[in-house]
């Protein structure tokens, strides 16, 4: 930034749109126009909107950058910007009490961001700001300096292995549709939900790696599968497709090199199965989105029955990165079979909760207690799973674990897109494990049996323990439907469905017995395994729990110890939380 102006940075994401960054933003442009502002200090004000920075719970964040010095405040409301502007801009006083705090600094100082970084700096619908941090010369340098053999090799060398599933090598993935001889050849990025501040971010980053790849593999037809719904995500997309190929980015005869390539939109259903590869592809066929059997692979047979490669918006981001930075700079990343970084919602109970992007092998601890700040309520961690809703479940003893997908897998979890939950003493783990099951048995497509009949039963054994209506034998039949479901679905979401409860029950086995054998719920969280009662010495006999109570069990005289009624006590709760003197026990 030149000297002679003043940049305002206003986060409009999902978050920061949503908590008002648009009328923030116009706030800064009104208030400094009709002011003189300008004229007054003698320099230009420019405005720029950018993309999520990960710390949504500080949103409206917005920037100030006076002669190359930034100032962050948070939690920016209209109201506030004529002070800021006033205090700040004209007379150089930062208004401290609205600047962010050490958590914010703590949050991002100790990720590595990669991908993420020009999200929150850049203008995502301007090119010119892609362009300025050498956005699309490393398309450039690919499509007119290397072979496609060279491109791809420069990505098996980097050690990329896939960010939205499994982690298959992205290079070789490449490589085998690459050698297809049958053509037409497609290419597909999938921006799932955790891809969306990337979208929103910076979204020709994602443009320029799918066109990388259709370069490499000989494609010259790219398709962008999203929902339909990411609004801001799909505007941003579509403006940035418009501008790279105005710019002649995409299009016919691309750097004059006699290759070509397009893009258009796919929009998605709200099925979670369409993060399978197959499906997906099922889906922008027009079809019901169903997995496909495999053999033969979509990189053989995919889209159409031809040759099709499919990676998430995470993948195709650090595409340009690896040909701009160099393979063996992105392989110094990570561990010795994971490299590079790996993006993660962070959330749950924790005090930090955002969007992290860390590198592959930084442990658990690092995680929650540096990044995250600790466990909310600073009460003990428990468990961490990752992976999303069939990621497995990893106890505080293992918190030490690096995050890379060797040792994930070996605990019997899965990095998948990044999900990233904790949970405290107050949870109870087989009641989490019921509520995976259950969005996962929802969001089955039914096509094979293993995994339509198999969430189903898993989901009601799990509520009948959870109802204190389990048997020791339960626990059997769920281990052995989690072994056939493992070994015989037909996709990904069967084969990891049982790996919040394999897991849970491996780490925390005693709290299934305690459900089954005690009909108690240690974390007192199993609505029908808690009981309701008053302790007589310290009841005052005020009145407000027999008035709270709506099944009406609960009697007594005014100034006299109450009572309740177990058998009309419909373990609503409402009476614990009315008592003033903690004289109802909840256990």
């Amino acid at each position: 930034m030149k000297n002679s102006s003043i940049e305002i940075k206003v986060c409009m994401g999902t978050s920061g749109m949503a908590s008002g960054g648009a009328d923030v933003l116009r706030a800064f442009k009104q208030f400094i126009h009709e002011s003189g502002i300008e004229a007054q200090i003698g320099k230009r004000c420019d405005y720029k909107k950018v993309g999520c920075r990960g710390f949504c719970s500080k949103d409206v964040l917005v920037d100030v950058v006076i002669n190359g010095e930034k100032t962050t405040y948070q939690s920016v409301k209209p109201i506030m910007v004529e002070r800021i502007v006033s205090e700040h801009i004209v007379n150089g006083e930062p208004i401290s009490e609205w600047l962010t705090k050490e958590d914010y600094e703590s949050f991002h100082n100790k990720q590595y961001k990669i991908v993420l970084s020009p999200c929150g700096e850049i203008d995502p619908e301007n090119i010119e700001d892609y362009l300025n941090i050498n956005g699309y010369k490393a398309a450039k340098k690919a499509i007119t300096q290397m072979s496609r053999d060279d491109v791809i090799k420069k990505v098996i060398m980097s050690g990329l292995r896939g960010r939205g599933g499994s982690g298959f090598l992205t290079g070789r993935k490449w490589e085998i549709c690459k050698n297809q001889h049958e053509n037409p050849k497609y290419i597909i990025c999938n921006v799932g939900e955790v891809n969306r501040p990337l979208a929103e971010g910076n979204p020709h980053a994602i443009i320029e790696g799918l066109l990388i790849g259709g370069y490499a593999i000989g494609a010259e037809k790219g398709y962008i599968y999203i929902r339909e719904r990411y609004h801001i995500s799909v505007e941003r997309l579509r403006t940035a497709i418009s501008q790279a190929r105005e710019k002649g980015f995409i299009g016919k005869n691309i750097f004059n090199s006699g290759f070509s390539f397009d893009i258009d939109f796919s929009f998605g259903t709200e099925a979670f199965i369409c993060g399978e590869e197959t499906a997906l592809m099922e889906s922008i066929e027009g079809k019901r989105a169903m997995p496909r059997f495999r053999p033969p692979f979509p990189a053989q047979k995919g889209l159409w029955g031809k040759p099709t490669i499919i990676n998430n918006a995470e993948t195709f981001s650090n595409i340009p990165i690896i040909i701009g930075k160099g393979a063996k700079w992105y392989s110094s990343i990570g561990t010795k079979e994971s490299k590079g970084t790996k993006v993660f919602t962070l959330s749950g109970k924790v005090k930090n909760i955002g969007l992290v992007e860390i590198p592959m092998g930084m442990s658990l601890r690092d995680i929650v207690y540096g990044i995250g700040g600790g466990v909310e309520g600073d009460k003990a961690l428990k468990a961490v799973q990752v992976g999303g809703p069939s990621g497995g479940l990893i106890p505080v003893s293992m918190i030490d674990m690096g995050l890379d997908y060797e040792s994930l897998s070996k605990v019997g979890s899965i990095v998948g897109s990044g999900g990233m939950v904790v949970f405290d003493e107050d949870d109870c783990i087989v009641s989490v494990t019921k509520f995976f099951i259950e969005f996962l048995h929802r969001e089955s497509c039914g096509k094979c049996t293993p995994c339509r009949i198999g969430t189903k039963r898993m989901l009601e054994l799990l509520t009948k323990i959870t109802e204190g209506k389990g048997e020791d034998s339960d626990l059997e039949t769920l281990e052995r439907l989690s072994s056939l479901m493992t070994s015989s679905s037909l996709c990904g979401l069967g084969r990891t469905a049982p790996n919040p409860f394999i897991t849970g029950l491996s780490h925390f086995r005693d709290e299934y017995i305690a459900h089954i054998r005690d009909k108690k719920c240690p974390a007192v969280v199993c609505t029908a395994l808690i009981t309701f009662t008053i302790i007589e010495e310290l009841c005052k006999g005020c009145g407000a729990c027999l008035r709270a109570c709506p099944a009406g069990a609960i009697t007594g005289e005014k100034k006299k110890p109450h009572h309740i009624n177990q058998e009309l006590c419909i373990k609503c709760g409402a009476c614990f939380k009315v008592c003033k003197f903690k004289a109802i026990k909840k256990e």
